[in-house]
């Protein structure tokens, strides 16, 4: 059992026995919650949920800081930056997710959800009581134009869903029926996330055009005052019709939610020390036992908390855009992640070594075994071993270093594998191919930052000994944005959480779609119809082992794809935080992750 690995057993059946899904979801009878796998975890007379505490104390003010600024209110489509709390307090779903358990959803706007015998269709019903802020009730037309506005004209990662809808009809006064044409059976869970808004916003403005034009949601907050890339402001709402709900129960507890926008770590960290930030994650170990050390982390008005996880690592690190030529080489990206010297860097920078990322999904059931693929993995990759990069069947680990600042050893080796794809050093001590093109690159960062530039110049001094030349361009948030969603970029900082279910958003991530199409989260440009193949897989497994065998050897592609050079990871989350701020002792197995802060914390 790894860390990953829920310890009470009623959370790890809910999760694995799959076997009880097709006679579970044969009786096709209205429930209350549903399952990827089996049946939810909480039955329907659930008090509220495992890691809320439904007597915590309501009112207060919590201010946190985030980087970059913005510039719009609408956070569903392509053009322009919306805050983060548009989506997390003021628009609300049909169903909500239980983040104690891997990928489970109860009822929110929808009282109900019933789904066929194969789960070819879903059909939700909703709460004759769900309104949005504004007292207009919550209808069927307000959730089809929803659906087909976010399919047709909204953010990219809304499309895929939207193309495996073949039809959608409303079955009754509160309910809705969506019928599928591929076969998928987490696609009723994705549909019950989808955001519901209110249709007559739109009456006299377009949907996919940026603007500064607030969203009437149903959701607990709504925005009292903003003003563009500086401030916004989210006060929950006294009338929100869900607040006595049992999945509420112990949420949305904290009256006022403000956030602070700044265009520098450095300045963030020091208005936290003044007082005027509530929060401050800490993402440097040696940061967290050298720099909380002012007036009001001494005197106990500051307090440090850790909050531990269950989930996967993901993958952080530089990317490369496989886009340009320079990177389409698996060579030449496995030589400069050679030429990364993890080990020092990651002491340098953190004050002491943390785990570095080992793959996509390590530190967790799903993730890839070391040595050769066998048993399913194995079966599942046989027929595409002939595209596949070496490693992938026969395992494959990144680098380590023997934490030397000068990193011999593996500069040599990246030097042999540079001159194994062509490239060779000159008289002048410049690395050049047989048509003598230099061997050139820029790394783009976002401002704010200093952390990842200080990485990036290590790792570029760490390049000029092999004879490249390497830039690092710092811009702004707004201009990152626009330079990233078209993958304007050589190399970039990346960071891909994962989940323990992961699903449809996988194809965002890693699809082919996305290596043309702007907006997808597919940095790297990777094409591998093996990857994809896993992710249909996934989609379609007819069992828990069936479908871990999948990310299994999902996990092994994108590893041995060489497709970013990988930083370091941790099984904690350090959250520094003024003392009248709370959070339940029971936490979630997503740990510090959505659903965790603000909204089940508390102001005493």
């Amino acid at each position: 059992m790894t860390p990953n690995t829920p310890t009470s057993s009623p959370l790890t059946l809910a999760a694995i026995l799959f076997a009880t899904f097709l006679s579970s979801a044969a009786n096709s009878d209205p429930t209350h919650g549903i399952a990827m796998y089996g049946a939810p975890q909480l039955a329907d007379d659930y008090a509220s949920l495992p890691y809320a505490n439904p007597n915590a104390p309501q009112g207060g003010k919590i201010t946190f800081a985030e980087a970059g600024g913005f510039d719009a209110m609408n956070p569903y489509i392509l053009k322009g930056r919306a805050p983060w709390g548009i989506r997390a307090h003021v628009v609300e779903s049909l169903m909500g997710r239980n983040w104690d358990e891997p990928f489970s959803l109860y009822g929110l706007l929808a009282e109900s959800i019933e789904v066929g015998p194969e789960r070819e269709w879903v059909e939700f019903t909703l709460r004759p009581e769900a309104k949005f802020s504004d007292g207009t009730q919550v209808t069927v037309e307000d959730v089809i134009w929803s659906f087909e506005t976010l399919g047709t004209i909204g953010h990219p990662r809304y499309l895929n869903s939207w193309k495996k809808i073949d039809t959608i009809e409303e079955t009754g006064d509160r309910s809705v029926k969506f019928t599928f044409n591929a076969v998928d059976f987490e696609l009723p869970l994705i549909l019950g996330l989808r955001p519901i808004l209110r249709k007559d916003d739109w009456d006299v403005r377009r949907f996919d055009e940026s603007s500064l034009d607030i969203v009437t949601g149903s959701g607990p907050y709504v925005v009292s005052e903003f003003e563009p890339n500086r401030f916004v402001t989210f006060k929950k709402n006294p009338d929100y019709w869900a607040k006595d709900l049992a999945f509420n129960k112990g949420r949305h507890n904290i009256g006022e939610i403000k956030y602070e926008y700044f265009t520098d770590a450095d300045v963030i960290f020091e208005a936290f020390k003044s007082g005027a930030i509530s929060t401050h994650r800490e993402s440097n170990a040696g940061r967290w036992q050298s720099n909380y050390s002012f007036p009001d982390a001494l005197n106990g008005k500051i307090v440090k908390s850790e909050v531990r996880h269950q989930r996967p690592t993901g993958i952080k690190g530089f990317v490369f855009n496989t886009r340009r030529d320079l990177f389409s080489d698996w060579q030449v990206r496995e030589a400069l992640i050679h030429a990364f010297n993890n080990e020092f860097i990651n002491k340098t920078v953190n004050g002491s070594l943390q785990p570095k990322v080992s793959s996509y999904f390590s530190n967790s059931v799903l993730g890839m075994e070391a040595g050769p693929a066998s048993g399913r993995v194995a079966a599942l990759l046989e027929p595409y071993k002939d595209d596949l990069l070496p490693g992938t069947l026969d395992g494959y680990e990144f680098p380590a270093s023997d934490g030397a600042e000068r990193n011999r050893p593996n500069l040599r080796r990246a030097s042999k594998m540079l001159a194994a794809a062509g490239w060779t050093v000159g008289d002048d001590g410049v690395l050049r191919d047989v048509d003598g093109d230099v061997f050139t690159f820029d790394i783009l960062l976002n401002s704010g930052s200093a952390e990842t530039e200080a990485i990036a110049n290590i790792y570029v001094d760490a390049l000029s000994r092999l004879g490249i030349k390497t830039s690092v361009t710092v811009v702004d948030s707004a201009q990152y944005k626009e330079r990233a969603s078209v993958y304007d970029f050589d190399m970039t900082y990346y960071r891909r959480g994962v989940s323990l279910s992961p699903g449809n958003e996988q194809m965002l991530y890693w699809g082919s779609n996305g290596v043309s199409a702007p907006g997808t989260r597919n940095y790297m440009g990777m094409n591998s119809p093996a990857a994809e193949a896993m992710v249909q897989k996934m989609l379609s497994s007819d069992s828990q082992d069936e479908f871990r065998a999948a990310v299994k050897a999902l996990d092994r592609i994108l590893t041995a794809g060489r497709y970013v050079v990988p930083f370091w990871h941790s099984d904690v989350s350090r959250i520094a935080h003024k003392s009248e701020l709370h959070f339940p002792k029971a936490i979630p197995m997503y740990g510090d992750w959505l659903g965790f802060l603000p909204d089940v914390w508390w102001v005493e």
